[in-house]
Order: C-alpha cells, then sequence, then structure tokens
C-alpha cells in the first residue's frame, strides 16, 4: 500500500496505479462474497496488468485480436449456456 501512494503522488495520471488499486478494491469485493457489476471491465484491467508486468506491446498484440475475439465468443456462447439452465 506503501508503494502504491508513493507512485500515485510521484505521478497522478499512471493509469497503473489506478488499475492496480481499482483490482485491489474488487478482488476484496469478490474475495467478501459480492459480485462485480462489470466483470468484463475487472477482466479488461487484469489483462492490461498483465500486458504491463511482461512488457507486451499494444502494437504486438494487434496482430493476435482475431485469436482473442474467438476466445470472447466462445466464452459469450458458454454465458448463453449458463444462462438457459
Amino acid at each position: 500500500m506503501e508503494e502504491l501512494r508513493k507512485r500515485a503522488e510521484a505521478n497522478k495520471n499512471d493509469k497503473s496505479v489506478k488499475d492496480l488499486v481499482l483490482l485491489l478494491y474488487e478482488t476484496a469485493l469478490l474475495t467478501s462474497g459480492f459480485s462485480l457489476d462489470d466483470p468484463n471491465t475487472f477482466a479488461s484491467r487484469i489483462h492490461r496488468m498483465l500486458k504491463l508486468g511482461l512488457s507486451i506491446d499494444e502494437d504486438e498484440i494487434a496482430g493476435d485480436d482475431t485469436d482473442m475475439s474467438a476466445l470472447e465468443e466462445d466464452g459469450n456462447e458458454e454465458s448463453k449456456m449458463e444462462e438457459v439452465d
């Protein structure tokens, strides 16, 4: 927490600090038994933090969008199936 505070004070517009704080909050909600209003936003934050941690540039990922869209479509079908059950 101290490191997050230092980074936030150093650069108030640092998106990674904001993402980390929100991930901490949302993870606390999930572990406490609550559900998220928008789990897709939570997943997007996790993906951004993984890219940052792995030092993956957005330009490198641009060619891989078709692979991710296929995975997202598969996930949507499963969600629809769960709604029917």
